[in-house]
């Protein structure tokens, strides 16, 4: 089940919003097969797995292990339980119950209808870390939720205007290093938030570029829609959402999705629900210190990931504030950096 794992992390931004499944078929104790969820619309983990073992006679008397309830319905592919079964794999191990309703204990009743040893909870702790995001958007109905920013040694995540000398672009705080490592985290997560003035100070694009992988959806905060037509979030290279108060569609602009939200009453939970709607397991949110700040308070996050750089600004916009002590810290050269876990 370990290498499932193992396995499973290979489809982290790309199976979404399918979960990052791992399978692996086992015959005496030699692993025969082994597969993990192609991206959205290919082949689930058991599908590949399965396809993987050289010797299909093997199957017969073989057991397969997946981190997560095979699915038992029809939906971009066929159900992985009905090909389990076709295989004849006599003994099937899993990881969780997928929570999902179209399967929710089905896939395990159609595999022990069909006269196989299903034995459930094997890891489970571990599995259930491994699909957090599918969970946590299956359970609780709204994407993962993973806050991020860097702040100055004296504890300010942006410049004043001054600093700024009028041009709008991202303000480094951290190394090189760092920003690729933001970069990776951007290409595994569905989404990417940020709020209207973080837009208007650093005119971001918000795609990966110092990685390889898909960007994330951009999802921007823009009350009054503000934000210049000729900004990188408004210029449809990428799937966009503007979540705004202003209902006139003849001010918004085709190829950008737009969501009405009530900016007098609490924001996270409201965005949260969008972004539900939209199919969007997991987002990450780099800003602006008010945004940040308005999920803390709502206590609606899961991690948080926070960088400390060696400059120091003096005056400028302070960090957002976390109570809790962080689970972990390293160092990528002379940054730190901070893992929160909000358990």
């Amino acid at each position: 089940m370990r290498r499932c794992i193992e396995l499973g992390k290979k489809g982290l931004g790309s199976a979404t919003p399918n979960p990052m499944v791992g399978c692996v078929v086992v015959c005496g104790d030699r692993i025969i097969g082994e597969g993990f969820t192609s991206p959205y619309g290919g082949p689930h983990a058991e599908v590949n797995a399965i396809r993987s073992v050289k010797d299909e006679q093997l199957l017969k008397k073989s057991s397969l292990y997946v981190t997560l309830e095979p699915c038992s319905h029809f939906g971009k592919t066929p159900p992985c339980s009905d090909l389990i079964i076709a295989s004849g794999i006599p003994k099937i191990f899993i990881g969780l119950q997928d929570p999902h309703d179209k399967v929710a204990g089905n896939g395990i009743q159609k595999l022990k209808d069909a006269g196989c040893e299903v034995t459930v909870g094997i890891l489970d702790k571990e599995c259930r870390d491994h699909h957090k995001r599918f969970l946590t958007y299956q359970e609780q109905k709204r994407p993962y939720i993973i806050l991020k920013w860097a702040e100055t040694q004296d504890g300010f995540i942006a410049p004043t205007i001054e600093k700024r000398k009028g041009n709008p672009q991202p303000f480094w705080i951290t190394n090189g290093y760092s920003k690729q490592l933001v970069h990776k985290w951007r290409s595994e997560e569905q989404g990417i938030l940020v709020g209207t003035q973080t837009v208007m100070d650093d005119n971001p694009k918000l795609t990966v570029r110092n990685w390889e992988g898909k960007s994330p959806v951009r999802v921007v905060l823009d009350r009054d829609l503000k934000t210049p037509q000729e900004f990188h979030v408004l210029d449809g290279d990428e799937q966009t959402i503007v979540l705004t108060a202003v209902a006139e569609t003849k001010k918004y602009r085709d190829g950008i999705a737009y969501e009405i939200i009530d900016f007098g009453q609490p924001l996270a939970a409201q965005i949260s629900a969008v972004l539900y709607r939209h199919q969007i397991t997991s987002v990450i949110i780099e800003g602006g210190a008010q945004t940040l700040q308005t999920f803390i308070y709502e206590n609606l996050w899961d991690e948080a990931r926070v960088f400390k750089g060696t400059i120091i600004f003096g005056d400028g916009i302070l960090a957002p504030e976390i109570s809790e002590s962080p689970t972990k810290t390293e160092s990528i050269l002379a940054d730190t950096l901070s893992l929160y876990y909000n358990d």
